[in-house]
């Protein structure tokens, strides 16, 4: 594949940046500040590393204004350095620019409807009435179930698995070993084992959505599970069937989201992070890594649970202490009660 080159110039115009040097100067990739060469843009949006600036071996940083004032370097100037980096990061992006084909060892139905402009790798399997948008990539061992739509210019990595009757909107990202649609953990006891409840709903995702590798999202019981506009989640992560995620939230690796819970606009969950099942959690919370949610949150703002980590000895410590609340409090009340037959008001 030809490497793609463009010039420090044309850069900053895809992003409304300017330049600080030489705007002619050719870049062919992105690097890190320790390790560009001179053909290399990088960036600087951490204040730790700042102290490789003097030293980097990058033919251009991007820099906010202020950096950029104390730079001899070029300098591709921008207010947010990161968002420029990540709008720019598309270009060196392989699969973003792919060549459009279709593999002849793919298996598609005739009732399927295929866009322009699309890959379809090897291996994929495409069911009966599947609506595959323009510009789409579906990569190697891609399987997608009956009935379900697939917006333009979106994008499924090797070995995703979507279920009958899912939605997945335009611009949206699934990463390797995903499955959307799989039935919800719905069973009801039947006093000698279980009744397996089938899940008669679907999957719905809004524009521009990021679903990480091996995460799985369960199709509703009835109703639909539905991840809205610009939700993005990261790897190993499970939501439950009914759950609803409102827009821009980011959910973290290895978290849980158990069913029929809504998650509002703009929230943020840390990873390794457990929220229970029924629960309504309000737009703008952020819970912090390894949390467990047990009751609605109806007020913005910062949630934690759990401790901080300690040397082992201090550990236990700490848990030899909390193991002796109850007894502590009741010695309290005690010793509190007593002191009140004393020096009664």
């Amino acid at each position: 594949m030809l490497q793609k080159t463009f010039t420090l110039i044309q850069l900053a115009e895809k992003v409304g940046g300017s330049v600080q040097g030489d705007e002619s100067l050719a870049i062919n990739g992105l690097a890190t500040i320790q390790d560009a060469d001179q053909a290399k843009l990088s960036f600087i949006a951490n204040p730790a590393y700042v102290k490789h600036l003097a030293t980097t071996s990058a033919g251009a940083v991007i820099l906010s204004p202020k950096l950029a004032e104390g730079f001899e370097g070029n300098a591709l100037v921008h207010e947010n350095p990161y968002l420029a980096y990540a709008k720019l990061s598309v270009e060196w992006d392989s699969v973003a620019n792919f060549t459009p084909d279709i593999s002849d060892r793919s298996v598609i139905a005739e009732s399927a409807s295929i866009g322009s402009n699309v890959y379809i790798g090897h291996g994929v399997v495409i069911a009966d009435d599947v609506v595959i948008g323009d510009g789409v990539y579906v990569g190697d061992n891609v399987s997608i179930g009956a009935n379900s739509e697939l917006g333009s210019n979106s994008r499924l990595y090797s070995n995703v698995v979507v279920y009958h009757g899912v939605t997945i909107g335009e611009r949206c990202t699934v990463q390797a070993g995903a499955v959307i649609g799989s039935e919800g953990f719905g069973f009801a006891p039947t006093g000698s084992g279980w009744q397996r409840i089938s899940q008669l709903g679907g999957v719905v995702i809004g524009d521009d959505v990021e679903i990480g590798a091996n995460t799985t999202i369960d199709r509703g019981a009835l109703d639909n599970t539905v991840i809205s506009n610009g939700v993005i989640l990261d790897n190993q992560i499970q939501i439950a069937h009914n759950v609803v995620i409102g827009e821009n939230t980011a959910i973290a690796a290895c978290s849980a989201v158990a069913g029929s819970t809504t998650i509002g606009k703009n929230c943020i969950v840390g990873g390794a992070s457990g929220i229970a099942g029924h629960l309504t959690i309000t737009d703008g919370v952020h819970v912090t890594a390894m949390t467990m949610v047990i009751k609605s949150l109806t007020e913005p703002g910062a949630y934690s649970s759990g401790t901080g980590v300690q040397s082992n000895k201090d550990w236990k410590r700490s848990i030899a202490r909390l193991r002796r609340l109850d007894s502590t409090e009741s010695r309290l009340k005690a010793v509190e009660k007593r002191l009140d037959s004393i020096n009664p008001e």
